[in-house]
């Protein structure tokens, strides 16, 4: 009797080896390796779609709003496999996450598939031996709501990219993108810098004194603390607090009475406060208490990673992702913080057999779905399995970046099932009498206050992250001493400190994941590609951990706002949210809601996107690109990049100089911009004079860096008079000076003439190799090199540029040649056995950057993926996913003159019902 065969299909080749061996031999686990199809290009449509409903968007905007799909290229390959392998199977189990995203990868693979067997569909949220077995105990149907949501999601994101980024690449910079999500957040990013660059600081002093006190035959006996001025003669001092960010006092700073401390007074206020004894006007003490943080949702995930481990939220996604599919956490998209009743056990009894039973609470804690729109998986993050392994456990098995995010969570999970921290927090408040200088006597008050944890309980195992506060709270685990009121304190020392308010502080990847979902802009589980996305369409760049917004995201906000404020509205945007969820559970028609998002709500009187779009007037390219720096500078961002000009006087034609990507725009102050002005608009400095052509030699700054160059003396000639009659002869064309930019380890304040000379002596001839083709050695964009006709070999240094001699240069020639000229080169790393080839796998450096290879396949590190960190795991991941893909398969070339041959793809027009 044969067994019957099913067929199970997953997203990912890791997680259908994982899959794979908890199922028996009946199984077969395929990967599709995410979507199989989506929305093609307007310009891959079979031509006679392209003047239809579909031909803007690949969407019937006309009708029901139906998407017309295609299996990616790249793809057919694998619905060919998935196909043969539904031939020898009795049933299919389309086990894709458990998210919107999943339900519709299940949906397209149920839709082209089209299997004539039964079809179940298998959930789980973690990847152990016991889920597995539960899910296939309790399969379900496809959920059509779900993957409404999602499809609703992706074409409203194809309408609005589609409408409004074609009005960006006209108005400001080709190739630029809008989108439903990246451009809101990229406006949050913006104002934060507009705040910054509004902002003008306030200067204010503070007065603090060591004081000592109490009873030295007491148990805790005397002791040392700190205290800062609060009231002077009955008024408040003033903190960071009490300023604009105008750099004045508030209003009601103002109306309150606060004194604004400045040097003189704080000084004064100071040294007498050093001349009296000071007094105990009161002692509070107050029991303290804290209570853990609930376990991690994709979004508090994503931000505790950032702060704690420096990763960014793409990093920290993909790292989770592959901690899930290998088995060691529950499904890391998810907005709900609940634990499951095994997870809270098992939380629990860990917590006591490491810390103690008197670090667990009598009774388990439970946590709420925190995120108004949850959705997604319904439990938190966190260790997978009915019993966590400790990180001990897991290291052998985890490297790196992986081990770090999984013993975050392990700790946050178990530390949210331990009991509170407790302690105390005492408050003591001091007064005194200073005499200041002009014979006044002022009453001043001064306060400390401490906390003192007599119990750690959570703390033990984890404590959360914070972002950065512009004013920084003066709490400390201190322990003031024991007095009681009207005893006196001794002064040790009372000194007077200066401050300035700060700005508000930039967003982090952390604090702007945050400030997305307090806004309920967006979902958690899309916020790591929304920030990739504002930073590689040159939006945001990184300095440190802060994000700085670019002049283009400037231009980019300005033109949304002025134009299609609607669109960069942080409510319009959380109420589409809203909308969206209610698609997905069903209170809300998908086909009404885009069709009044597109094409308007007359009863709401609100015009549609497409209305918006069209009703568009002329737009100002001009003063879209322009920002006012002040004192006639302004800023203009033009298709090369950011610069500044001034107008000229009297019809002359003004200044212009190009700002450096490494100034903040917070940064570029009117004294800032006539500095650059100023260097940009120096003739150079002068190095001397070119012996050989009695040219002057100047070294300057120019757009792509500092270089040196020579000064050719003008051809005031006038061109020769042309005999009678006949056309007057051509201006002779001017010629150019030589130029050279300047090495990597010469400073342009330094360089001397001699340098700048052999600069511009480059490429200088090495020889000729034995057919007496010449060999030449220069700089170029990518470093030196040499040349020897159309075959060049990289250098590895500059000075070899001068000093290299032939033979040393025949040597690297008679070595194998790889990409972009290189000499061969060890591996960088080596990873170890890949477990499907049975082959070494190492990384390398190519020619678009480092990849991993076994030999046979290749596949490029993502951005995240850094050489010196990548586990094996990733590794082989990687190198799975290329195989699935198959090789990649040049486009054929299209004849001009017979568009109608092109290869059709294969498509499928959404017109039917998905179950």
């Amino acid at each position: 009797m044969t067994s019957s065969r099913k067929l199970v299909i997953v997203e990912s080749p890791a997680k259908a080896r994982t899959i794979g061996g908890y199922l028996g031999p009946d199984f077969e686990v395929e990967a599709s390796v995410g979507h199989i199809r989506d929305l093609p290009q307007p310009s891959e449509l079979p031509p006679e779609m392209k003047k239809g409903p579909y031909g803007k968007f690949a969407v019937d905007v006309e009708g029901d709003f139906d998407p017309y799909y295609v299996v990616d290229s790249d793809k057919k390959k694998k619905v060919s496999e998935l196909k043969r392998a539904l031939k020898d199977s009795d049933e299919l189990y389309l086990a894709t996450d458990e998210d919107r995203e999943g339900e519709a990868i299940a949906w397209h693979l149920l839709d082209v598939l089209k299997p004539k067997v039964p079809v179940k569909r298998m959930v789980f949220h973690e990847i152990t031996r016991e889920a597995i077995n539960r899910a296939l105990e309790n399969t379900r149907e496809l959920d059509t709501r779900l993957v409404d949501a999602q499809e609703t999601r992706r074409i409203l994101d194809r309408l609005v990219g589609y409408e409004v980024s074609p009005l960006l690449w006209r108005k400001i910079k080709p190739g630029i993108s809008a989108g439903r999500v990246q451009s809101v957040a990229t406006r949050m990013v913006v104002e934060r810098e507009r705040e910054r660059m509004a902002f003008r600081a306030a200067s204010y002093w503070d007065v603090k004194g060591t004081f000592t006190g109490g009873d030295a035959d007491a148990g805790d006996g005397r002791r040392s603390f700190e205290a800062r001025l609060v009231s002077l003669d009955g008024r408040r001092v003033a903190t960071g607090r009490d300023f604009g960010d105008d750099g004045q006092l508030r209003a009601a700073a103002v109306k309150a009475g606060t004194v604004h401390l400045e040097q003189a007074l704080a000084t004064d206020v100071a040294a007498a406060l050093e001349t009296v004894r000071a007094r105990v006007v009161s002692m509070e003490t107050k029991p303290y208490t804290r209570r853990p943080a609930a376990p991690f949702t994709t979004s508090t995930l994503q931000q505790e990673a950032s702060r704690k481990l420096r990763m960014s939220a793409r990093e920290t996604m993909r790292t989770a992702q592959g901690l899930y599919e290998n088995g060691f956490i529950t499904y890391m998209r998810t907005d709900s913080s609940a634990l499951s009743g095994q997870a809270i056990s098992a939380a629990r009894r860990q917590a006591a057999e490491l810390y103690g039973a008197e670090y667990v609470p009598e009774k388990p804690r439970v946590y709420g779905t925190k995120a108004k729109g949850a959705q997604e998986a319904h439990e938190a993050i966190r260790p997978a399995g009915d019993s966590f392994r400790t990180p001990a456990q897991v290291a052998g098995q985890l490297s790196g970046a992986q081990f770090k995010l999984y013993e975050l969570i392990w700790k946050r999970t178990v530390a949210s099932q331990m009991a509170d921290a407790r302690g105390s927090t005492a408050t003591v408040r001091l007064g005194a009498d200073p005499q200041l200088s002009d014979g006044r006597t002022v009453p001043a008050e001064l306060t400390a206050s401490g906390t003192v944890i007599t119990f750690r309980g959570f703390l033990a195992a984890y404590e959360e992250g914070r972002d950065a506060d512009r004013y920084e709270k003066d709490e400390k685990d201190a322990r003031l001493p024991v007095v009681a009121e009207g005893d006196v304190v001794d002064t040790e020392q009372v000194v007077a400190e200066g401050h300035e308010t700060t700005p508000p502080p930039r967003y982090t990847e952390a604090s702007l994941v945050k400030a997305l979902e307090e806004r309920g802009i967006g979902r958690p589980s899309t916020y790591a590609a929304t920030i990739s996305t504002i930073t590689d369409r040159g939006y945001v760049d990184r300095r440190g951990q802060a994000l700085v917004p670019t002049w283009l995201a400037f231009s980019v906000v300005r033109l949304l706002e002025d134009n299609l404020p609607r669109l960069v509205d942080y409510d319009f945007t959380a109420e589409m949210e809203s909308d969206l969820d209610r698609i997905a559970s069903g209170s809300e028609d998908r086909v009404g809601w885009l069709a009044r998002f597109y094409r308007g709500d007359t009863a709401a009187e609100r015009p549609g996107l497409k209305n918006l779009v069209e009703g568009l007037g002329d737009i100002d390219a001009r003063a879209v690109n322009s920002i006012d720096v002040g004192d006639g500078i302004t800023l203009r961002v033009g298709r090369y990049g950011p610069y500044l000009e001034t107008a000229g006087a009297d019809g002359e034609e003004g200044r212009r100089a190009s700002v450096p990507d490494d100034v903040a725009p917070d940064e570029l102050t009117v004294a800032k911009a006539r500095e650059l002005l100023e260097r940009q608009a120096d003739d150079g400095r002068e190095l001397g004079v070119d012996p050989a052509t009695g040219h002057t030699i100047i070294a300057k700054n120019g757009r792509f860096g500092p270089y040196v160059t020579e000064v050719l003396p003008e051809d005031d000639a006038a061109a020769e008079a042309a005999p009678s009659g006949k056309k007057p002869a051509r201006k002779k064309v001017k010629a150019k000076p030589r130029t050279a930019s300047l090495l990597k380890s010469m400073q342009l304040e330094t360089v001397g003439l001699e340098e700048a000379l052999k600069l511009l002596s480059l490429p200088r001839v090495v020889g000729a190799d034995a057919e007496g083709v010449e060999i030449t050695a220069q700089n170029g964009r990518y470093g030196p090199y040499l040349k020897k006709g159309t075959d060049s070999r990289s250098l590895e240094s500059e000075d070899q540029i001068f000093d290299i001699t032939l033979e040393e240069a025949l040597a690297i020639y008679a070595q194998p040649k790889t990409r972009r000229g290189a000499t061969a080169k060890p591996p960088l790393r080596e990873l170890g056995t890949d477990p499907v080839s049975e082959k070494p796998v190492v990384v390398k450096d190519g020619r678009f950057g480092p990849y991993v290879t076994d030999g046979t396949t290749n596949a490029t590190l993502r951005k995240d993926d850094a050489v010196e960190s990548i586990s094996p795991e990733r590794a082989y991941e990687l190198l799975a996913e290329k195989r699935a893909k198959g090789p990649a398969k040049k486009p054929a070339r299209k004849p001009a003159a017979r568009k109608a041959t092109t290869t059709k793809k294969t498509t499928t027009r959404r017109t039917t019902a998905k179950g």
